[in-house]
């Protein structure tokens, strides 16, 4: 019982300096943001705080690391639904590209969080995650068996990666449609 206390006390000094950094760098900028002020702002003290993170940049990794797993959990409760795989696959392309669309664009913070040393693992389970789906949906005829289902997935990935720059959800909708076109049997 002690340790479980011990666990959720970390857990959540750690989860209250990711949501604050996070916050601070939000409405002061990434350069303005201090350890002694993330520090105050949490709640403790600043030798607490590097005990847990060396500097700010590490927090907004780790923040960043949690916001990323949250998304990858979403995703995968979508596959995990019932339904056709070529239906889960469609639901899964759909939220993906909704997230990419919402993803913040040309911020200091979106340049430090998505450098690529930092997604390489990210990627690796989102094709894992992809090519699973379109492996299923192969499977059942509902996508081209002529291309092995891990270069579709590094194709798909890239196609809804355009869904960043688009100007509406509508838009996003039709570029998941286009994509799964691509995706499907030729005729």
């Amino acid at each position: 019982m002690w340790n479980e206390t011990i666990d959720e006390h970390r857990r959540a000094v750690r989860d209250a300096t990711l949501d604050t950094t996070a916050a601070l760098v939000a409405e002061h900028g990434l350069a303005s943001v201090t350890m002694s002020q993330i520090a105050k702002e949490t709640g403790i003290g600043r030798a607490t705080l590097y005990k847990y993170f060396p500097d700010v940049e590490s927090i907004l990794i780790a923040w960043h690391d949690r916001h990323v797993a949250s998304h990858l959990e979403h995703l995968a409760e979508i596959r995990d639904r019932a339904g056709t795989p070529a239906e889960r696959l469609e639901a899964v392309l759909q939220a993906y590209a909704l997230i990419t669309y919402q993803r913040p664009q040309g911020t200091e913070l979106a340049a430090l969080v998505h450098r690529d040393k930092h997604l390489g693992h990210v990627e690796r389970h989102l094709r894992d995650l992809i090519g699973g789906l379109l492996a299923d949906a192969t499977r059942t005829g509902d996508v081209r068996d002529d291309v092995p289902s891990e270069e579709l997935a590094s194709y798909t990935l890239h196609a809804l990666a355009a869904a960043a720059g688009l100007p509406s959800e509508a838009a996003v909708r039709t570029l998941v449609t286009v994509t799964l076109d691509g995706l499907r049997p030729a005729r």
